[in-house]
């Protein structure tokens, strides 16, 4: 079984610094262009939680499944998931519910075997390939406490009047 504490972390700072950001509107910086605000930011992760469980159920289920995150850099999909998640507030409530449900399919859900599946991705940022190649699904979810999580906890705060 996957330990998934650092996964919870990551999404308890990513989460405590949304609300942080969300308390300062109207002080908040306007990102630099070509960067997301708050809002996007969090669509884009909340898209990104969605991708990865539903590989990680697909696996589950036995079926073949890829990983793909090109829909989350999708500026029209992350507008259209800030409306229909209702803005700000219904975007950290969703990404809260989406965490638990990871950690559940990182944690006890999945066996060491379904977590040690190969699934072919495909990773972009800032339109480069990061990755093109099978990667296990247990690589996939503590990529999500690593990296992806902690660099849009970054993105959050640097909003912040007095950011990083």
């Amino acid at each position: 079984m996957m330990d998934t504490a650092p996964l919870r972390d990551a999404y308890r700072a990513l989460l405590d610094a949304a609300a942080t950001v969300a308390g300062s509107r109207g002080t908040t910086r306007v990102p630099p262009p070509g960067e997301w605000d708050a809002d996007q930011i969090l669509a884009h992760v909340s898209i990104v939680n969605a991708v990865t469980a539903a590989a990680a159920s697909r696996v589950a289920s036995g079926v073949n499944t890829t990983y793909d995150n090109r829909i989350a850099l999708d500026t029209w999909t992350i507008g259209r998931v800030i409306a229909l998640a209702g803005g700000n507030a219904g975007l950290r409530d969703r990404i809260r519910l989406q965490a638990d449900a990871l950690c559940a399919l990182g944690g006890p859900a999945l066996s060491d075997a379904e977590l040690d599946t190969p699934v072919p991705t495909l990773l972009l940022s800032n339109g480069e390939v990061l990755v093109d190649q099978p990667v296990p699904l247990r690589d996939l979810i503590t990529g999500l406490a690593e990296v992806e999580l902690p660099g849009h906890t970054e993105q959050l705060l640097a909003l912040l009047p007095d950011g990083p």
